[in-house]
């Protein structure tokens, strides 16, 4: 799977987890360069605390359109780390 914005691959595993109707992408699959700290906050019940970033691609950013969780509660603890993506926001999950 790849995560692609702006014909750029943002993320590329085999190996992600889907939840919830996202495609979580391991840490080690992120090209980090593309990412920034965002600023939502939001916390899950079953999942835990969330981490937000900025996807940025050729002088464009869209906000807030990643996320992970860095440290999930024990229901959530397969995605450690991993990255999901908004779809709604204009990435896409190509296969």
């Amino acid at each position: 799977m790849k995560a692609v914005w702006k014909n750029t691959t943002i993320a590329e595993s085999d190996n992600t987890v889907p939840l919830e109707g996202n495609q979580y992408f391991p840490p080690d699959s992120v090209n980090m360069e593309y990412l920034s700290d965002g600023s939502t906050e939001y916390t899950c019940p079953w999942k835990g605390e969330s981490k937000y970033y900025d996807v940025a691609v050729g002088g464009e950013k869209i906000e807030n359109s990643a996320w992970a969780y860095p440290e999930p509660k024990t229901a959530a603890e397969n995605i450690k780390g991993h990255v999901a993506f908004d779809l709604s926001k204009g990435i896409e999950i190509i296969q």
